[in-house]
């Protein structure tokens, strides 16, 4: 009988160990918001890329002014973004109003189209390697271009180098295929689904990253307003 009490005892107190460390990490989380851009004049004509030159639209700064609304009550302690200047714009409008600082981080910059480069959509659609590309994307390249792997492996070792940070909520604005990218490597998805889900401009998505995971918690929330 008092070895019955005993292992009662133990368990009981395993349990509870478990509930701290549970509450520890979820105490030593923090969450990492992700936005693309908002919108300029040429998006879904040309596949812009890194060109340059590329500002928001009238409708982009709308959008712009609506995610750092949303963004007001999340307690936002820094800004990291991409270098195209559609990103840094975004971020400057979002960062004004949430009094916060911007990081540039090519980490997060888009993708290296190469070639393919400000050729318009129809250009592309007649090209069989772009087919190939949106097909398969683990395996095929933009010529001239960077993989699709390489790009989402440069934006997650950024993401684990703020995970390490002793922050607790940070917003990183970038691209739709570099988001698209991250969410697939925490969910486990081949890179050949990124076209399965959306990420549109201005939107939202969210990780909280604990000490041994990282989880999703948002995509793809609309904040336009």
């Amino acid at each position: 009988m008092e070895q019955r009490t005993s292992f009662v005892g133990l368990g009981r107190v395993a349990a509870l160990l478990k509930r701290l460390q549970a509450s520890f990490d979820t105490d030593m989380s923090m969450t990492l918001f992700l936005a693309r851009h908002a919108a300029h004049g040429d998006l879904g004509k040309v596949l812009t890329g890194r060109g340059a030159g590329i500002r928001l639209s009238d409708q982009g700064r709308a959008q712009a002014e609506g995610l750092a609304k949303r963004l007001d009550r999340e307690e936002i302690e820094l800004v990291h973004s991409s270098p195209r200047e559609r990103a840094m714009e975004t971020s400057e409008i979002v960062a004004r109003r949430l009094r916060v600082p911007i990081e540039i981080a090519p980490a997060l910059d888009e993708i290296d189209f190469g070639e393919w480069t400000g050729r318009s959509f129809e250009q592309l659609a007649q090209d069989r390697r772009w087919t190939q590309w949106n097909g398969r994307r683990s395996e095929v390249s933009p010529p001239g271009g960077e993989t699709m792997a390489a790009a989402v492996a440069r934006a997650m070792i950024h993401i684990e180098k703020i995970g390490a940070e002793a922050r607790r909520r940070v917003l990183c604005i970038s691209h739709a295929d570099v988001i698209r990218g991250i969410v697939a490597d925490v969910l486990g998805l081949s890179l050949d689904n990124l076209l399965r889900f959306d990420i549109d401009p201005a939107s939202l998505s969210a990780l909280v990253i604990g000490r041994r995971e990282m989880r999703l918690t948002v995509l793809n929330e609309s904040c336009a307003g």
